[in-house]
C-alpha cells in the first residue's frame, strides 16, 4: 500500500507545544547553525522533534534569518504621544526600504517586555526596534547575547546599536533660551529617573545655568513621570510655593502641558507670569491656547536611522547615533 502524500507538516509549533516551550526556545534548540545545547530542556526538545517527525524547513529557515522583511517594534503603549509617533516614524522609514512594521505593546514591566519580545521573535521579524525606556532593562544583553539584530530608539544603554535625539544638547537648548530671556530661577521637571533621556536632558540645563554661573539647586529639580497627570503634580508642588520659580524646563510636553494646566487654575497666565519649555514637540504643543515653546525631536531621521542599524545585522557592533533636536520658541516664555 502506498503512504500517503497528504501527511500534515510538522512544524516548530507542533513541538513548542509538545515541549512546553515557546516556539523561539524550539527554534534555537533545532537551530543547526548554533552549538548544541546539552541541557535537559533541549535533549526532551530534540526527542519529540525526531518522535513528531519534524524537518527543518530550509526555506523558511532562511527567511527568518532576515528575508521576511518584517520589523518588529515594541513601545510601551501608544496612547503615548511620543510612541505613536516613533511607531509611525519607523513604519515610514520601513516601507520606503520595501519592509513593513509590525508594533506590539508591552506596558513598563520587563516581564511583559519579554513577553512581547519573544510573540514578535515567534512571528518571524528579521530585527526589532526597541522603544522601551528603562536603564536597568536586562533585554537588550538578551538579544545581544542571541545575537538578533536590534536597536533602541529615543534611549541607549551605552552597549546595543541605539538611534536617539541628542537628549543633553535639547536639555542645554531649554535652559539657554530661558536664559536668554533673561530668567535665573529656573526648575527642571525630569522624567522618570531609570531613563537615559530624564538623565541627558537634566544634565544639559545643568550644563547651561553652568555656563551662566548658576547652580541648579536640588529644591528646583522635581522627578517624575512622563504623562500629563505627572506634570500637573510637579507643576502643583513648585507653583504653590512661596519661592516659586519664573521659569520651568519640563523634560516632555506632557509634562509641560500639566504645568500649563496648574498654572491656568492658580490664575498665572502662562508666557507672562512663568515661563515653560516642553520637550518633543507633538502636534498639540503649537495649538495650546499658548502655543508651547519646546525642542523638537527629529522622529524621522531617529527611525531612519534605528532601521539602519538594525538592518546592518548583529556583526555590526555596537553604535550609538544621536540626531540634533532643535528649539522651537513660542508664545510659552517670555521675559520676566
Amino acid at each position: 500500500m502506498e503512504a500517503s502524500t497528504d501527511r500534515r507538516v510538522v512544524t516548530l509549533k507542533d513541538v513548542a507545544l509538545a515541549s512546553g516551550v515557546s516556539i523561539s526556545t524550539v527554534s534555537r534548540i533545532l537551530d543547526e547553525r548554533t552549538p548544541s545545547s546539552r541541557s535537559e530542556t533541549a535533549r526532551r526538545v530534540r526527542e519529540i522533534a525526531d518522535t513528531l517527525g519534524y524537518r527543518r524547513n530550509m526555506n523558511a529557515s532562511s527567511l527568518r534569518r532576515g528575508a521576511t522583511g518584517t520589523i518588529g517594534v515594541l513601545v510601551p503603549r501608544l496612547t503615548d504621544t511620543v510612541m505613536a509617533l516613533m511607531f509611525e516614524a519607523v513604519e515610514l522609514a520601513a516601507r520606503g526600504r520595501g519592509q513593513f512594521a509590525v508594533v506590539a505593546t508591552c506596558g513598563d514591566e520587563p516581564e511583559d517586555e519579554a513577553r512581547a519580545t519573544e510573540t514578535l521573535l515567534d512571528r518571524g521579524v528579521d530585527g526589532l526596534i526597541l522603544a522601551t525606556a528603562r536603564l536597568d532593562d536586562a533585554l537588550p544583553a538578551s538579544l545581544r547575547e542571541r545575537r538578533i539584530p536590534h536597536a533602541l530608539v529615543l534611549r541607549t544603554d551605552g552597549a546595543s546599536p541605539s538611534s536617539l535625539g541628542d537628549d543633553e544638547a535639547g536639555g542645554y537648548l531649554a535652559a539657554r533660551h530661558l536664559l536668554d530671556l533673561g530668567h535665573r530661577d529656573i526648575a527642571v521637571i525630569t522624567g522618570p529617573w531609570f531613563t537615559s533621556s530624564a538623565r541627558a536632558r537634566l544634565d544639559g540645563a545643568r550644563g547651561a545655568l553652568r555656563e551662566a554661573g548658576i547652580e541648579l539647586d536640588d529644591e528646583r529639580i522635581v522627578s517624575g513621570g512622563y504623562g500629563i497627570d505627572d506634570g500637573m503634580a510637579a507643576g502643583r508642588d513648585l507653583l504653590t510655593r512661596d519661592d516659586r520659580p519664573t521659569a520651568i524646563f519640563a523634560a516632555n510636553d506632557n509634562i509641560a502641558i500639566g504645568v500649563c494646566s496648574v498654572a491656568q487654575s492658580l490664575g498665572l497666565a502662562v508666557g507672562e507670569q512663568i515661563s515653560v519649555v516642553g520637550y518633543n514637540d507633538i502636534p498639540l504643543a503649537a495649538r495650546l491656547p499658548v502655543p508651547l515653546t519646546t525642542v523638537r525631536t527629529p522622529f524621522e531621521l531617529i527611525a531612519a536611522t534605528a532601521l539602519e542599524l538594525v538592518l546592518a545585522g548583529p556583526d555590526a557592533g555596537p553604535a550609538v547615533r544621536r540626531a540634533m533636536p532643535s528649539l522651537i520658541p513660542r508664545s510659552s516664555t517670555a521675559r520676566p
